[in-house]
């Protein structure tokens, strides 16, 4: 399982800025590892209220029980680096 440090600096990779919605299949994790990992994100009270979930076009996952296609993530969880 990937630490928040390696989500973030992938995020920030495939983001053109902070807050922009990233394809969760753009991280390239099998379906399986996609979800567990977004999930235990998800759950974790201090992370999750840094990531918004949306669900539009694309491949979908089950984060946390609900679909979702696209993350975006706040600048400020770098606080939790």
């Amino acid at each position: 399982m990937k630490n928040l440090s390696e989500i973030v600096d992938r995020y920030s990779s495939l983001a053109t800025s902070f807050g922009e919605p990233v394809a969760l299949a753009a991280f390239a994790f099998s379906t399986e590892d996609t979800q567990a990992l977004f999930s235990a994100l998800d759950e974790d009270y201090h992370i999750s209220r840094f990531l918004h979930f949306s669900c539009v076009d694309g491949s979908t996952f089950l984060v946390s029980g609900e679909p979702a296609t696209h993350v975006s993530i706040e600048p400020a969880i770098r606080s939790l680096l």
